[in-house]
């Protein structure tokens, strides 16, 4: 519990049919009482009551709830004062409780008071700033499981596993005549096979949750003059980039957000790949390398009416980034709009025939950018997720990795626990971060500012 009581406006700023001013602390009884010049009502029910300034005066009348400590949001008592949503009211309303003792509250803090005071973890909390950022249902509904703590079961699921296999590990170095046998190093071997696979599962889902919740960003690499520009143009419905026969027009790197069905992409158009014919062109090749190799996914366009070697076009990117193969220009060669039936080769993960000019196999194009994005038929699974729980469990599953490899090629039987027992304590270190049981204060203060105040 905290010592001070916070105070703040939990609407949207403007006018309204209603706005509610929203206290948490060890006082806000006292000052409650104050504003409403009576009585107080019981726990969790409505009731409608004047409200009055410092002076006695009313102010307006609506009505107050109160929550009692610890059945409230941020696990302190809570109560709520329901006005007409005129700002004046409002904002007199938050000085009076000002003045009687509360401060204003800070981005966030009734919701970083709620994991503080072990109401919710950190990725619920992060999970409430997620569902008031939704720009889809999906989204929102993602937002909700994690809301709901259902990613945070997973992760918790597989932080009682490792536990458990320290507490194993560890007994075998403190009490060397309990040493584990063949029998039992191969048992320790299994599950954590068994463990390493849930990360990787969890993992997948975080880095599609990761997508849902910032975007993904898609970049359209391809040779001079195959229709990149035309593409971002049509897919952004403006005409950003220039659009010439001659190749080699764009030099620069050109970025443009869509949004399809409330999924955010951030799409960049790249220089044409090939050898440069000077120093300017070539500094574009090197940057459309350099972006391809922070993009999520990239769009390789070929000109379908041409013969194209794509294996030296692949060859400029990086080797684990999703392609996607682009023919476009099917207008002039006469090919079928849509995904493509042929064989997928060379590290290429789906092909789709289009028109960038008369709009043939966009529609389809437009659903695979859509699953980029994280978009997913099967929903029951999804959450959001931030850039720091997919690091978080990559560093992880790099840990277990570390501890596999160890019981496979073991050294000496003491050096191989005592290695195993140090990977195993710091992927779970990893693994705690994310739910808040082990979190920096400096972190806490960077997810906790990206809040609305009154949250």
């Amino acid at each position: 519990m905290t010592a001070d009581t916070i105070v703040a406006i939990a609407t949207p700023a403007g006018r309204g049919g209603v706005g509610i001013v929203r206290l948490s602390g060890p006082v806000v009884k006292e000052i409650a009482t104050q504003l409403i010049a009576g009585t107080l009502p019981n726990p969790r029910e409505a009731a409608f009551r004047r409200f009055v300034d410092t002076a006695n005066q009313v102010i307006d009348e609506g009505l107050i709830i109160l929550f009692n400590a610890p059945a409230s949001y941020t696990g302190e008592d809570v109560v709520e004062l329901h006005s007409h949503g005129s700002p004046i009211i409002l904002d007199h309303l938050l000085g009076c409780a000002v003045k009687l003792g509360a401060r204003l509250a800070g981005p966030g803090e009734f919701t970083q008071r709620a994991y503080l005071n072990g109401r919710i973890d950190l990725t619920q909390a992060e999970a409430v700033a997620d569902l008031i950022a939704s720009d889809s249902l999906m989204t929102a509904r993602a937002a909700v499981r994690s809301l709901q703590g259902e990613f945070s079961a997973q992760i918790n699921t597989i932080i009682r596993q490792i536990t458990d296999l320290r507490v194993e590990v560890e007994a075998s170095i403190d009490f060397p005549d309990e040493e584990l046998e063949i029998e039992g190093v191969g048992a320790l071997f299994k599950s954590l096979c068994g463990v390493e696979e849930k990360l990787t599962s969890l993992l997948s889902l975080a880095k599609q949750g990761q997508k849902l919740q910032e975007g993904a960003k898609v970049v359209i690499a391809g040779p001079p003059n195959a229709g990149k520009s035309s593409l971002l143009n049509i897919l952004s419905g403006i005409d950003h980039a220039i659009v010439s026969p001659t190749p080699g027009t764009t030099r620069d790197l050109l970025l443009h957000t869509i949004t399809l069905d409330g999924l955010t992409l951030d799409m960049v158009d790249t220089a044409g790949l090939r050898e440069p014919s000077c120093d300017v062109e070539e500094e574009g090749v090197a940057r459309a390398v350099s972006a391809a190799a922070e993009a999520d996914h990239v769009l390789l366009l070929v000109d379908d009416s041409l013969p194209t070697d794509v294996e030296p076009l692949l060859s400029k990117l990086p080797e684990m980034i999703e392609v996607t193969r682009v023919d476009n220009k099917i207008d002039l060669s006469g090919g079928c709009p849509g995904p493509s039936s042929s064989v997928l080769t060379g590290g290429i993960a789906a092909r789709f025939s289009i028109s960038a000019k008369t709009g043939e196999g966009l529609p389809q194009l437009r659903e695979h950018l859509k699953k980029i994005a994280g978009y997913s038929t099967t929903t029951a699974t999804t959450y959001t997720a931030r850039r720091r729980h997919v690091a978080a469990i990559e560093q992880t599953l790099n840990h277990v990795r570390i501890v596999t490899r160890q019981l496979v090629f073991p050294g000496s039987a003491l050096e191989e626990m005592a290695l195993v027992a140090e990977e195993l304590r710091l992927s779970q270190s990893a693994l705690e971060a994310i739910t808040g049981r082990y979190t920096a204060e400096m972190l806490l203060d960077e997810i906790f500012s990206g809040f609305c105040i009154g949250k």
